[in-house]
């Protein structure tokens, strides 16, 4: 398999300081507020990822005719905690999520319109690729899925049953092992010696990374823009992108319950101009909008969450809670799959 690999040099210093690291990975909460002095004040949900993205975005928003007398608070955390915080009363103007699933629920709970994802980019705002990461240089030599279930490996990927991060991950490995969900019993035995190698399941995908950078595990599995901020903010790594792995999709919508409904929506249909699609692709992910900045090669065997049969499907064969391949798995290696509402819906 042809495999395209970059080498990325950062310093652990950094990637675990400052602001561009207090995405709260785990405890779903890292809230920031401002006096509104008048002005119309929107808050934003948003998986723990692209915070330093929103950071700069919403920056250049208050810069414009539309957003100079708009405030924001933030929150950000592992996208299921997240979505189940709102649903459970934390406010929200805007929530942006790792996946699909997470806004499903907020519609479910008539927190969403159905209508939320009918655009012209089905609801979504950034794109992203799974990649396997490791240590600089590679001294293990990890380059392909299988490589990540021989023996003595250690692999990094958080808990599915509370991050969305980690089923893009899953579904990565998965659809690249049963040539797109069509030979399900490979998979699932492939998931199965996987996780065996999978010493700490975080809550975030911010948290998995932060782990490896402290020093655990020999690779993780993550999204291309992660690999990519561990360049920007100096940490020592490697990261390969397989040529089979899957197109992540990351979505927000507007709540039903918004205080500021106009206000809100001229920000969501903002963030999909070019000029925001360039913030987007300069914190590196893939923008949404041709054109708009970013050089992003797609890998000759990308696949979609519909080549899989779509989010319904794999969740209930993968994701349920109860009975999935991903349950069974987690029951044998005594990990939960329960996952309680987030801290951040009591602040």
């Amino acid at each position: 398999m042809k495999l395209r690999t970059r080498v990325l040099a950062v310093s652990t210093a950094l990637l675990l300081s400052g602001t561009a690291l207090s995405a709260c990975a785990g405890t779903a909460d890292n809230s920031t507020s401002a006096d509104s002095g008048g002005a119309v004040t929107l808050s934003l949900v948003a998986y723990s990822t692209p915070q330093a993205a929103y950071e700069a975005l919403i920056a250049a928003y208050n810069k414009t005719d539309a957003g100079k007398n708009v405030k924001f608070t933030q929150s950000y955390g592992a996208s299921g905690d997240q979505s189940r915080a709102v649903a459970s009363g934390l406010k929200a103007d805007i929530v942006a999520f790792s996946l699909e699933p997470d806004i499903t629920r907020l519609v479910t709970a008539k927190l969403v319109d159905a209508s939320w994802n009918s655009d012209q980019y089905k609801g979504m705002i950034t794109d992203s690729v799974a990649v396997i990461g490791t240590r600089k240089g590679n001294p293990k030599n990890l380059k392909t899925w299988d490589d990540l279930t021989k023996p003595g490996v250690q692999v990094l990927t958080p808990n599915p049953f509370t991050s969305g991060g980690a089923k893009w991950n899953i579904l990565a490995a998965y659809g690249a092992k049963t040539n797109k969900g069509k030979e399900a019993a490979a998979g699932a035995t492939y998931l199965d010696a996987l996780f065996k190698n999978v010493p700490v399941q975080d809550n975030s995908g911010r948290a998995s990374l932060q782990t490896f950078t402290s020093g655990k595990g020999d690779a993780f599995i993550s999204y291309e823009n992660e690999a990519l901020f561990a360049q920007k903010n100096g940490q020592a790594v490697d990261y390969t992108v397989p040529d089979d792995t899957i197109l992540i999709e990351n979505p927000i919508a507007v709540t039903t319950n918004s205080a500021h409904p106009a206000e809100a929506k001229a920000f969501v249909e903002w963030l999909h101009s070019k000029d925001a699609q360039k913030i987007w692709a300069d914190n590196f992910y893939r923008p949404v909008v041709k054109d708009a900045g970013g050089n992003f090669p797609a890998p000759s065997g990308l696949f979609t969450i519909g080549d899989l049969g779509g989010w319904s499907k794999v969740n209930k064969e993968l994701f349920d809670p109860g009975q999935s391949v991903m349950a069974s798995i987690e029951q044998k290696l005594g990990i939960s799959t329960s996952a309680a509402p987030s801290a951040a819906a009591s602040k």
